[in-house]
């Protein structure tokens, strides 16, 4: 699907006419999916769970307008859960305890919220989007894994009817079995059922089933089930001789009056260091996983439409600023929804718009119904969430771009279960360092680019790379490139022949480049990694410069027989020889002239050049053939036969 460029739909006055049906449909489906998320990730965070939709509603009316992003869809992120129930647990320690203890802190992790978003439009105003581009990849995927196995630790409980969750994530992970144990048997089908729903249902083929939003389903099956149950009355029940309480504790607890459920920030939270710590993650991850989904979307969107990330983030951070100050959680590019959107057949980003107003008329006019959804449906939709971001595929997939990449993953995931999130990413970026530095990166280069830039012709621009291309020194490696190619309009070769090492940070990101210098209708083209070495057989594994393994092999005989011999290469494909007349000075007089003639050649090859001449007859006396292991520095790969090799000095 696509339009040409004057006709690419945009979130304009013309595009909201002509596209509402599209974007009118695609915004009522993804409210269907948005509506438990919302209400689950709040009170996964600690917040009432009417501030997760306050979120989506300012998300989705207000970042229309702000943002050019054509199909994101903002909102509360199962990602933000982790940072943002610490915050809430912190202040709660400082407040107290008790229901005015939660209510203080709660909103003392308003101020924080809002300050977090002044913070993001600093970073929009200042042109800042290009910091996301710091973190190395392979570290966010093991902070998102850590978080993944974080929610599952958490609410894994509530899908037994265990409301509480014991202690660190270690810990609860380890409370799971006794969990189990003291399941309330009701509660956990409601909760296992809805689990089994999420799960399946993605495996249907049939692609009309595939369109209904799994959450839905699991929202349609578990309220009439609790109604079956009678949650909303204080009762108990026997089951295999034991007795079970039921209460409305376990249905979602949302106000009636809007209005009232309101709440507004307190900026005594100031008062305690904890705040700036907290104001701090917020305004950064929330940043990097925003800027993240949005330029995931933008490779998704069928028209290639790109996102201005400075206008972006400035939008985000208007509307968390909002949120915030109407008692709503942290937002950001949501990338789940997002891909809903595509797949139902949005245009622009009116229908982010209408899957804001769809919420905000659902909670205004059947609050009601909100109430009557159990706690353990919206439990295990976050468990199957946190499974797809800690999935067993993710460590398969990174253990194939290279065994350090699972290192540096597993150390940040560890780090973060162990310790807190802001630490486990230092963690595991410490460790990327220490890789780096194993590898034979100079310290010099690892903050610093060493680039030389050539014309070789008006609309060519050569950029030779020297030391290290890797995720702390790509920021200015990037603006080189963008500047040239993306501003001066001018095709780019990037030349890491110079480079000892190209991590996959790097070979990631460029190939992002790429495809946005082909939507540009610009070349961008990576060349001199021949003479590296990739850590992995993925295309984009790590590249470490070594010095290549060949065999040189040198064929003696008489000199009348050089051409004999050159025939034979040449049978073999063999064309880039060095072939030399000498003289052997001993008791023959006169000397006899002999041919010599070197080539080097992968080990493969040699081995069947060797096999193939050793039965040549020549026509007198004989052949000397001396084969020895050498290391090739810079060599090109030769293409696969039957073509000829590249042509090699003597030197070689």
């Amino acid at each position: 699907m696509s339009l040409p460029s004057a006709e690419l739909p945009r979130g304009d006055l013309k595009g909201f006419v002509r596209y509402l049906s599209h974007d009118l449909l695609s915004g009522f489906l993804v409210f269907l999916i948005a509506l438990p998320l919302c209400l689950g990730i709040a009170i996964a965070s600690g917040y009432p769970p009417i501030a997760g939709v306050f979120t989506a509603i300012v998300g989705g009316v207000v970042t229309t307008f702000l943002s050019n992003s054509e199909l994101t869809i903002k909102g509360p992120a199962a990602g933000l859960i982790v940072i943002v129930l610490g915050c809430v647990t912190d202040f709660q320690e400082l407040a107290g305890t008790g229901p005015e203890g939660a209510a203080q802190a709660y909103r003392m992790a308003l101020a924080v919220g809002l300050a977090a978003g002044g913070i993001q439009i600093l970073f929009g105003l200042l042109r800042l989007g290009i910091l996301g581009e710091f973190f190395p990849t392979t570290v966010v995927h093991g902070m998102l894994a850590a978080i993944g196995v974080i929610i599952i630790s958490k609410q894994i409980h509530r899908v037994f009817g265990v409301m509480e969750s014991p202690g660190e994530p270690l810990e609860a992970l380890a409370h799971i079995p006794s969990s189990i144990f003291h399941m309330n048997p009701e509660i956990a089908l409601i909760g296992c059922l809805s689990l089994l729903i999420l799960f399946a249902l993605p495996l249907v083929k049939h692609p009309y089933i595939r369109r209904v939003p799994a959450q839905m389903v699991v929202i349609l099956v578990a309220i009439p089930l609790g109604m079956w149950f009678h949650l909303d009355e204080t009762h108990t029940y026997s089951f295999i001789g034991h007795k079970f309480e039921l209460s409305p504790k376990y249905l979602v607890d949302v106000p009636a009056n809007l209005l009232k459920a309101m709440a507004h920030p307190d900026f005594s939270a100031f008062e305690h260091f904890v705040a700036y710590k907290w104001t701090l993650l917020f305004a950064l991850i929330g940043t990097l996983e925003s800027l993240l989904s949005a330029k995931a979307i933008d490779m998704l969107d069928p028209w290639k439409r790109k996102t201005d990330l400075d206008r972006d983030m400035l939008a985000i951070g208007v509307a968390n600023t909002l949120s915030a100050a109407i008692g709503g959680l942290p937002m950001i590019s949501e990338i789940v929804r997002s891909k809903a959107n595509i797949d139902n057949g949005a245009r622009t980003r009116f229908a982010n718009f209408w899957h804001g107003l769809f919420l905000l008329a659902f909670v205004a006019l059947l609050p009601g119904l909100i109430h009557k959804i159990p706690h353990a449906a919206l439990a295990a939709m976050l468990v199957y969430t946190g499974f797809r971001l800690a999935s067993p595929r993710e460590f398969v997939h990174v253990y194939h771009i290279g065994r350090e990449q699972l290192l540096i993953f597993s150390a940040t995931l560890v780090g973060v279960l162990a310790t807190d999130l802001l630490i486990g990413v230092l963690i595991g970026i410490a460790v990327k360092f220490g890789v780096h530095l194993a590898n034979g990166v100079p310290v010099r280069s690892l903050f610093k680019t060493y680039l030389e830039v050539e014309e070789p012709d008006p609309q060519t621009c050569v950029i030779h790379a020297r030391e290290s291309a890797v995720f702390s020194n790509w920021i200015p490696f990037r603006r080189q490139i963008e500047d040239i190619g993306l501003v001066q309009r001018k095709n780019v070769i990037v030349d890491l022949a110079g480079t000892r090492l190209v991590d996959h940070s790097v070979m990631k990101k460029l190939y992002e480049l790429q495809q946005e210098f082909e939507v540009e209708g610009l070349s961008l083209q990576v060349t001199g990694l021949e003479g590296h070495r990739p850590l992995a057989d993925h295309e984009r594994a790590t590249r470490k410069r070594a010095l290549a393994r060949m065999r040189r092999l040198t064929l003696i005989a008489d000199a009348d027989h050089e051409a004999i011999l050159q025939t034979q290469l040449a049978l073999h494909h063999v064309r880039g020889y060095a072939s030399t007349i000498s003289r052997v000075i001993g008791d023959e007089s006169p000397p006899r002239p002999l041919c010599r003639i070197e080539v080097l050649l992968p080990p493969e090859e040699c081995d069947e050049l060797v096999d193939a001449m050793r039965p040549i007859a020549l026509p007198s006396g004989k052949v000397t053939i001396c084969v020895e292991t050498v290391f090739v520095v810079g060599l090109t790969s030769p293409p696969a036969r039957p073509a000829p090799v590249p042509q090699l000095n003597a030197a070689g």
